[in-house]
């Protein structure tokens, strides 16, 4: 098979793609230069002595997020001030962007909440389910992430399967 060289482009051609790869670099290095877009800061509150809690914020923080973590012994305060229902609870709550994301939540739901802003009170992973995020282990089960209405209704919003150690 047999190619023939490509024909010669014209100066007006040449100095046009050369235009156009300059200005492809130009806005390339722009871009690049640009800070990623930061997540806002979570306040987290969590027993001192939890260990699943830290795990947790380990793992949001893995996912980009910058954590404020207030230890406290009334989290009941806390969950009731932000409209946690009771029996959604779980062992920390965290509050960003306006939204309470109470327990095991998985980072990329957040990240999701936060982006697509629902009319919604948060987002619960209620008790501790095994092989969420901070609780990895077997055996890893099966959970929902659940939305929280202003009014109170409750739909399911992710479900996943948990994560062994």
């Amino acid at each position: 098979m047999r190619l023939d060289p490509p024909a010669p482009l014209s100066r007006r051609a040449w100095l046009g793609q050369a235009a156009l790869g300059l200005a492809t670099l130009v806005a390339g290095r722009r871009l690049a230069a640009l800070p990623p877009a930061a997540k806002p800061v979570m306040v987290v509150y969590k027993d001192p002595e939890c260990g699943c809690c830290t795990k947790w914020n380990d793992h949001m923080k893995a996912a980009g997020f910058t954590l404020q973590v207030k230890d406290t012994h009334d989290l009941a305060t806390v969950k009731a001030s932000v409209g946690v229902p009771a029996r959604l609870q779980s062992c920390h709550t965290g509050v960003v962007g306006g939204y309470f994301v109470e327990g095991h939540v998985p980072a990329d739901l957040v990240t999701k909440l936060l982006r697509e802003k629902p009319a919604i009170a948060g987002l619960a992973v209620p008790g501790m389910p095994a092989g969420s995020p901070g609780m990895e282990g077997p055996p890893p089960e099966r959970y929902d992430v659940l939305a929280v209405g202003r009014d109170g209704s409750v739909r399911v919003y992710a479900s996943r399967v948990g994560r062994a150690a």
